[in-house]
């Protein structure tokens, strides 16, 4: 199941300072650890669902160079990120 447009608005007005700033990094970061965690979920009941592992992997491959990415451009917003977000850095 994908996102609805409705969370989709609300984790970028959440992180991303309003519905309409869908390319800001801490938006992107937010929508990406959500789909993470979906896929996750999903894989612990579907085991042999490899194109799901793949698309996993990669999406947490984008994350980590737009924590990159953020980290070397404003270190106080990427601290905080993780922390609201709740990953482990």
């Amino acid at each position: 199941m994908s996102l609805t447009k409705e969370r989709k608005a609300e984790i970028f007005t959440e992180f991303g300072a309003s519905a309409n700033n869908t390319g800001s990094v801490e938006g992107q970061v937010a929508l990406f650890t959500e789909r993470i965690n979906h896929i996750s979920e999903h894989l612990k009941i579907n085991k042999k669902d490899h194109s799901s592992r793949r698309s996993l992997i990669m999406m947490v491959g984008k994350r980590k160079k737009l924590l990159k990415y953020l980290k070397d451009q404003d270190i106080n917003k990427y601290r905080a990120l993780i922390q609201k977000l709740n990953l482990r850095k």
